[in-house]
């Protein structure tokens, strides 16, 4: 990945990037772990797109196709206002985009509270513009909901995780919470990273604070 030190302000729509018309790049069909579609813009009936950013994307997708009930997951770039673009262009903090991680998932077999729960606890959300020594707009924190019940858990759920990250000394929440802007593919080496390179880095900034229990 790409290590800087400071983080640039976002951009505005007067000095983001261009970007382009087209994905510049093909991409695999098949999900190499799940053996799943990749490219899942329709998904099938009864499953559900969930969109989560948490850092470097090569750790936070593998700890997602882990997840039983699970079906494809697929790396890329949200939230910013450059269409279709490079990982060269994202990393310049000149788009606007977070690396995030597209999840399709089984509501039957695991919840979307089950998905933020996990999100929440794998990395640090109130670390702002980074992760760990990963410094960037690219890395920050982001809940990108599909339906307005996703909206309405997540925020729920991030409400109810805040004490005990305060308790452990961790400041305010800094996760965005947005509807689901485009989301852009990343490039075909990026996908499934880890499944392909196993000793290949990972993004060490959990906090350890596990969501409070029920009840």
């Amino acid at each position: 990945m790409f290590f800087t030190r400071t983080a640039k302000p976002l951009p505005t729509a007067d000095t983001a990037l261009p970007g382009r018309g087209t994905r510049p790049f093909p991409l695999s069909e098949r999900h190499l772990v799940l053996d799943a579609p990749l490219v899942t813009d329709e998904v099938p009936a009864g499953l559900e797109v969930a969109i989560f950013g948490l850092g470097c994307f090569w750790g936070a997708e593998e700890v997602f196709w882990q997840v039983p009930g699970v079906w494809s997951t697929s790396v890329g770039y949200a939230g910013g206002l450059t269409p279709h673009p490079s990982y060269e262009e994202v990393c310049s903090g000149q788009t606007g985009h977070t690396e995030a991680v597209r999840v399709v998932f089984d509501p039957a077999r695991v919840s979307y509270a089950d998905l933020v729960k996990a999100f929440l606890e794998v990395h640090d959300p109130t670390q702002g513009m980074r992760q760990g020594n990963d410094v960037g707009t690219q890395y920050r924190s982001a809940i990108y909901w599909t339906t307005p019940e996703q909206e309405a858990v997540a925020r729920d759920l991030l409400t109810r995780y805040q004490p005990a990250l305060t308790e452990r000394g961790y400041g305010e929440i800094t996760t965005e919470v947005a509807p689901a802007p485009d989301y852009y593919y990343a490039e075909d080496y990026h996908q499934q990273y880890l499944a392909k390179n196993p000793h290949g880095y990972r993004c060490h900034s959990a906090t350890g604070v596990p969501f409070p229990a029920e009840g």
